[in-house]
């Protein structure tokens, strides 16, 4: 059960943390929020208020100001009760009111699929991120206490929201050195998409408990007195590692439980740099270090400011135990990451009136200014969202300029992203490069403690389109991506122009009749296109597709002009009038038609019992929709091409149909959803399955069958199948 924390626990957390805190500013935003939710309640039953004061304690915990805590406790208020923006201004005044309005706004975000809005919702959350990155420190609180309480949510909603938590916000918490927050919300997602492997995961570990913790604390023991005697003054505590990072270690080195030994890691705690290393010594002295197992992050810190040594060691029967050494310090930002750094900003730059906010401007967040660089450049959703999980999944190497300089880049880059890392210039005139001395290919990757020299040539021609393939920082793209804009330009405007003109022709329609300011002004807004010679240029450069422009300057062009009247499309489908109506080959009347070319539109495969629609097509006869297709909307924009159709009842017609089944992926499972439907009597036309990587098998079914009620007797019997969770038909 998650314990659920009061506003006592709240004003507790910052007195400890802070001397000099306006606790009466915290208990204002909490009696504001009771006051507005009143009696809403959660899917839990408990009263709303649980969440936001819950989701408050975390940031209190974080070791963040009053102003966040009250953003936290009112972050709901504007999208849950009647309150408005300039009510929380009022109240608690600008920089809350721009928290909780920051925060609204992502609120959109429900999970993770690669559609413009939602990769819309992404793009606000790091613009959100660059202006102040307590929104996001909020937004991560708020995701883990949906997590803790997900058990009360239907399952599909489960794995959808565990889904994006895998994908987007434990990534996120670990880039901004949330540590101890990315193991919860990894274990919690992987709670719900992997429920059988993690409760056989939890009893194994149970089961050894004892005898585990009997090695570590002889280890922790030994490694005390040994201290000690060095007069190293330190802190020596054993934590099991979280059981994700334990699950995932299992399928890459294709282990079970009792094959992996480095189930606990120790931590030595000391008070400065020196006795760091002088913690090493001792441990290396006690015990034999794996080879390839060191890594020192306090020479070398990770881009989200983490530093510690940590050392593989062998133990007794050369069982592997892993160390990390830091002082405490590094342990704050350790477990509290770029929240730390806020804090300590706040304690050493700001009072109690006003404080110091940390934004993107500073240096340990690089990463993220370069994130919010080029989302601006990218157009296609999909690049987008591809590039956001890159950058925030990639591991990172850690190379030397042959003056020293050490440069952070996505493990697989190449020298190219090195020179660009240095500057645009060099990338643009680099001609070769030497790793360790020696001349190699520019596209080859670079290691761990490389040395990387670029070589470059006024005389050189620039970059080579090519170079897009095998570089692997969004910078080097970015700055690649750039110089083709600007140098070629020209040549692009022309290459696009080209490229509408030909896509016109294809669609038959002239270019006199669509570019027109009316049709041309919102194209240019949607895809934020300064000028027609800016959208053509990016056309020609390969960034925004013909297709896509006229597309959208269509539908403009639509709202204009009815281009034929409903009977002049009525003489195109029929040319004998009857006087009865006879079903087409598929069983459909339309009404005052006789022999009409009809088709069922496989976008939603209408089936008898169905409430349906007819759009008249061009040349194409009479298409029928049902009334709850995903395309209803659009379709009734041009209310001249929709005409009446029903099912002739007497017409004895089969009908094809797909579904989709989602279960937990077993053995025999098609085995059982075949058998289903075979009992059924109905006609199975195909079958695609599939299983994730989270053990979840998706089958897609293509069956024939003969009315609405015999699908629907289908997908309750496949409902019965022993792990399947979810039958759909396919929209």
């Amino acid at each position: 059960m998650t314990q659920n924390y009061t506003i006592k626990d709240i004003l507790d957390k910052v007195k400890k943390n802070k001397r000099w805190a306006d606790l009466k500013l915290i208990q204002k935003a909490y009696n504001y929020a009771v006051l507005k939710h009143g009696d809403q309640l959660r899917k839990s039953g408990e009263p709303y208020m649980v969440h936001p004061t819950n989701v408050a304690y975390t940031i209190a915990e974080l070791g963040l100001d009053e102003q966040t805590i009250c953003a936290a406790l009112l972050h709901d208020v504007v999208e849950d009760t009647e309150v408005k923006y300039e009510d929380i201004e009022k109240e608690f005044g600008l920089e809350i009111a721009e928290m909780v309005d920051g925060v609204t706004k992502l609120k959109q975000i429900q999970y993770a699929t690669i559609e413009e809005n939602q990769v819309e919702n992404y793009r606000k959350m790091f613009l959100a991120m660059g202006k102040d990155i307590r929104v996001i420190l909020i937004k991560l609180a708020d995701r883990l206490h949906n997590m803790r309480t997900l058990e009360y949510l239907k399952r599909s909603r489960q794995i959808a929201i565990s889904e994006e938590t895998m994908q987007l916000y434990a990534p996120l918490a670990n880039r901004l050195g949330l540590y101890a927050m990315k193991w919860e919300l990894e274990d919690l997602g992987f709670k719900y998409l992997n429920p059988e492997e993690y409760e056989e995961l939890v009893k194994g570990i149970e089961q050894k408990r004892e005898e585990r913790l009997k090695f570590i604390e002889k280890i922790m023991a030994d490694i005390r007195v040994q201290l000690k005697k060095q007069h190293i003054e330190a802190e020596v505590t054993g934590r099991a590692k979280h059981l994700y990072s334990i699950y995932r270690k299992m399928i890459r080195d294709n282990k079970t439980l009792d094959q992996i030994y480095d189930l606990f890691a120790l931590r030595i705690i000391v008070n400065s740099v020196k006795d760091c290393y002088a913690a090493l010594g001792v441990v290396h002295e006690l015990y034999s270090p794996m080879p390839g197992r060191f890594k020192d992050y306090i020479a070398v810190p990770k881009p989200n400011m983490y530093q510690s040594i940590h050392t593989t060691l062998l133990g007794e029967k050369g069982t592997p135990f892993e160390v990390q050494i830091r002082t405490w310090d590094m342990h704050r930002i350790a477990e509290y990451g770029i929240a730390a750094h806020w804090a300590y900003k706040e304690a050493n730059y700001g009072s109690k009136k006003g404080q110091k906010v940390v934004s993107v401007q500073e240096d340990k967040l690089a990463w993220l200014r370069e994130t919010l660089e080029w989302q601006q450049e990218l157009q296609d959703p999909q690049e987008f969202l591809e590039t956001l999980k890159t950058e925030l999944f990639e591991d990172e190497v850690y190379v030397f300029t042959p003056k020293g300089a050490i440069k952070v880049l996505p493990r697989g880059a190449t020298p190219i992203d090195f020179a660009y890392s240095i500057h645009a210039e060099i990338g643009n005139h680099m001609t070769g490069a030497k790793i360790n001395s020696k001349m190699v290919p520019i596209i080859t990757p670079i290691k761990n403690g490389d040395i990387i020299e670029i070589i470059t040539s006024d005389n050189s021609k620039g970059p080579s389109m090519d170079w897009l393939k095998f570089v692997k920082s969004s910078s080097a793209k970015n700055k690649i991506m750039a110089w083709f804009k600007k140098e070629k330009k020209a040549e692009n405007v022309e290459k696009g122009k080209e490229a509408i003109e030909r896509e016109l022709k294809r669609i038959g329609i002239n270019y006199s009749e669509l570019f027109k300011l009316e049709y041309i002004n919102p194209m240019l807004d949607r895809y934020k296109y300064k000028n027609l010679e800016e959208m053509y240029a990016a056309v020609g450069f390969g960034a925004m597709t013909a297709t896509k422009v006229i597309a959208r300057m269509l539908i403009e062009y639509r709202k204009e002009h009815k281009e034929e009247t409903i009977e002049e499309k009525i003489e195109q489908l029929s040319t004998t009038k009857h006087p009865t109506t006879k079903p087409s080959s598929s069983g459909i009347i339309v009404k005052g038609i006789d022999n009409c070319l009809v088709k069922l539109s496989k976008c939603c495969n209408p089936l008898p019992g169905d409430e349906i629609i007819g759009y008249i097509t061009k040349g194409r006869g009479v298409s029928v929709h049902r009334k709850d297709c995903v395309n209803i909307n659009e379709l009734l924009k041009e209310e001249n091409r929709i005409i009446d159709v029903q099912w002739f009842n007497q017409e004895k017609v089969t009908y094809n149909v797909e579904i989709e089944i989602y279960a937990n992926d077993r053995n025999g499972l098609l085995g059982d959803i075949v058998q289903k439907i075979n009992d059924s009597k109905a006609k199975l036309l195909g079958v695609n399955a599939k299983a994730t990587k989270e053990k979840i098998a998706i089958t897609e079914v293509a069956l024939e069958v003969d009315s609405l009620e015999s699908l629907n007797k289908i997908i309750r019997e496949l409902r019965k199948v022993d792990s399947v969770y979810e039958v759909n038909r396919k929209k």
